[in-house]
């Protein structure tokens, strides 16, 4: 089974023609007609290395974040950052809130790292419980989450988060926080753990996915510690970052009219997608803060969905993958509404159960 979404060099040519990506979490606005200009008009630039200590990117995101250059780190997208930091940090035991994103436990397993698994409970609508998280802390000297979590769509706040790292601090451990998908929360700048401006708090961010631009690979990591910032800056290979990709972190922030249109459709769209899906009553939605949504189906397993809604030119990620999802479990991209409405309709026809007839 694929470990991302997104896979869809895995179907037939003629599928992937054809297909509309829901296993794929992209801003449906496409790339920004302001940045496809910029990469134009800087063609040129291919002749030369980029910066090699990528200053002018660096001051941006710095801008971006309110932060210093030097509490910015690049990579080559955001996992070679993850991976960056693994090897950098070098924990013995960690304690991953669970169920989430896949790389970090990969990342750490090639640091020797002991994994532990923190669940989060369905019967919670999978939304953590600090105090709880707390309390089922040991020994483990790095607590790893992402907010937004991929794949429930859960926000945690920072009342929360600083709540959480204090403890951590006390015991000389440290917190990794993914907020890749934190972008669309429309009020991120007020929510972003970054505030905290704590020593043990590492932050992942990617352009992947609110400027959509996965092929470009832009992800970047934010510490307030200065030595662990040097550690990952001495290990890492040198021009990881591309040309377009270095315009895209200078360039897409300054772009308001893609941002805006950004924060309106995602406020509309997620809102309308949940009541939608949840008229359907052969599955369960849980709600969502970012622009996925997670489904449990009630009749089908996850790859038979899958297959169907394949044949009907959509894919989906199957979700069962994911540490405590079982064989129910899809995740579906908020897109346009045309076809969202498209993609509902479809889900409800499939997921049916079959009538006296068809038995």
């Amino acid at each position: 089974m694929a470990l991302h979404g997104g896979d869809i060099y895995d179907l037939q040519k003629s599928q992937r023609d054809n297909i509309i990506d829901y296993s794929s979490n992209i801003n449906p606005l496409g790339l920004s007609e302001t940045f496809k200009a910029k990469v134009m008009e800087n063609f040129h630039l291919l002749t030369r290395y980029p910066d090699i200590e990528y200053r002018e990117l660096r001051d941006s995101l710095a801008h971006m974040n309110s932060v210093g250059r030097e509490n910015i780190l690049v990579g080559n997208g955001a996992v070679e950052v993850l991976f960056l930091y693994a090897k950098a940090l070098n924990p013995k035991k960690a304690l991953i809130v669970s169920p989430t994103f896949r790389e970090y436990e990969r990342a750490l397993k090639n640091t020797d790292c002991q994994i532990n698994y923190y669940k989060l409970e369905e019967e919670r609508e999978f939304q953590l419980d600090a105090d709880h998280l707390i309390s089922q802390i040991r020994d483990e000297d790095l607590v790893v989450l992402c907010n937004p979590n991929n794949p429930t769509g859960k926000f945690i706040s920072l009342q929360e988060i600083d709540k959480l790292s204090r403890f951590l601090e006390k015991k000389g451990a440290e917190l990794f926080i993914d907020e890749c998908f934190i972008e669309f929360i429309p009020e991120w700048k007020t929510l972003s753990s970054i505030l905290l401006k704590r020593k043990n708090i590492f932050i992942l961010r990617a352009f992947t996915k609110f400027f959509a631009i996965p092929g470009l690979r832009l992800g970047y990591g934010i510490t307030f510690n200065s030595c662990l910032a040097e550690k990952i800056s001495s290990s890492r290979e040198p021009w990881s970052v591309n040309t377009f990709a270095e315009l895209g972190g200078i360039w897409l922030p300054l772009d308001e009219d893609y941002i805006e249109r950004s924060y309106l459709w995602i406020r509309e769209e997620k809102k309308w997608f949940f009541q939608k899906l949840s008229q359907n009553k052969n599955i369960r939605v849980f709600s969502t803060e970012t622009n996925f949504i997670l489904l449990k189906l009630l009749h089908l397993t996850a790859e038979e969905l899958r297959e169907k809604m394949i044949r009907r030119g959509y894919l989906i990620r199957n979700a069962s993958n994911f540490q405590f999802l079982n064989g129910r479990f899809v995740r579906l991209a908020i897109k346009d509404r045309e076809n969202n409405i498209k993609l509902a309709d479809i889900l409800e026809e499939e997921t049916a159960l079959p009538s006296k007839n068809q038995i």
